[in-house]
């Protein structure tokens, strides 16, 4: 079992101290909460890539290089690179680069985005090209990631005419490629398809809606016919104390305000926002049915154990800084879970 923590970059001021981080503080913070992480046991951070809103991390490469530069062992991923709006060679160059520079410890989570539809009209592109853009270039990422000559041409973008990759990466493809996704299916079949890991998201959700879509993934996998073996990884909202009640007086203020300022940023990026992401916030069903994860480390445990047999996840990546919860409490919760959750896996 492998755990990550993940930031989003939520941008939002505590509701219950009233302090509003500055955006330049915000990344400050996490990079030292992934040094943190690490030192508690952590095995990897995944960093959320937006752009226009107040989700503020827009550089994930940047980012995670500089995380790259203060740890030894940290998985250094995304959550998720928007690969359906980006190009695909500078993807490829920007994270061969974060892989050259870091050892070999680079993994990228692809993400449509489609649910973001802010973010296609401010790329200029259309929401409704989506899944040709991404399936375009997942299928040019992973061509270019051999580090062979490519010669290529297709729908969005420029022929590629014999160029190779620079620089060329340390890690194999499957090593370092997930599709972040479930709501479609088509994603899981291309990530099947492709040989790619599969990311569950952190949404608001049941997670028992994506059994049947892992099922449906390792389904494909097997008749792909693939020599590696898939895995399933998954984020969660996650607050660990000392005990379940002083855990939940902690972070239920937080949470609520996150949920709060995530339905109203909704109906910004995505006029026809999904009824299972537009539910009111019930603090018991997120924290027993949902997706949020809350209690002293045994309740902790258990709860991680139970999706983990229920979704077949080994990495489980921990969105911990959310709400605008103080770093003090941040780095002391990543002790906690590092000592008294990660141990017992």
């Amino acid at each position: 079992m492998k755990f990550h923590i993940m930031s989003l970059g939520d941008h939002v001021t505590d509701p219950v101290t009233g302090v509003r981080p500055t955006a330049a503080q915000r990344h400050a913070t996490l990079v030292e909460s992934a040094v943190r992480a690490e030192q508690a046991g952590f095995h990897g951070v995944n960093v959320g890539e937006h752009h226009g809103i107040e989700y503020i991390y827009s550089a994930p490469p940047v980012l995670l290089a500089a995380v790259a530069a203060r740890t030894s062992t940290l998985r250094l991923g995304t959550a998720v690179t928007l690969l359906a709006n980006l190009d695909a060679l500078r993807i490829a160059e920007d994270y061969a680069t974060l892989d050259v520079l870091s050892g070999g410890r680079a993994e990228i989570v692809a993400g449509r985005g489609n649910f973001f539809a802010s973010t296609y009209r401010l790329f200029g592109q259309s929401v409704e090209e989506s899944r040709d853009r991404f399936s375009e270039n997942a299928e040019l990422l992973s061509r270019l990631w051999s580090g062979e000559p490519v010669t290529w041409s297709g729908r969005f973008r420029p022929p590629v005419n014999g160029e190779r990759l620079q620089p060329p990466p340390l890690q194999p493809e499957r090593d370092v490629m997930w599709i972040g996704g479930g709501s479609s299916l088509d994603s899981v079949e291309l990530a099947a398809r492709l040989g790619w890991k599969l990311m569950l998201p952190s949404a608001f959700g049941n997670p028992d809606f994506f059994v049947p879509v892992v099922e449906h993934y390792l389904q494909r996998w097997q008749e792909a016919g693939h020599q590696h073996q898939p895995e399933i990884g998954a984020g969660w909202h996650v607050w660990v104390g000392r005990d379940g009640r002083s855990a939940r007086q902690e972070w239920e203020p937080r949470y609520r305000a996150y949920h709060e300022w995530m339905q109203q940023l909704l109906a910004v990026v995505n006029p026809e926002v999904p009824a299972h992401q537009s539910r009111p916030f019930d603090f018991e069903w997120l924290t027993t049915t949902g997706p949020a994860i809350v209690g002293g480390p045994d309740e902790v445990v258990d709860r991680i154990g139970q999706l983990s047999e229920r979704l077949r996840v080994t990495t489980h990546l921990l969105y911990m800084d959310m709400g605008g919860m103080p770093d003090a409490a941040l780095m002391g919760a990543l002790d906690l879970a590092g000592d008294k959750v990660i141990a017992q896996f």
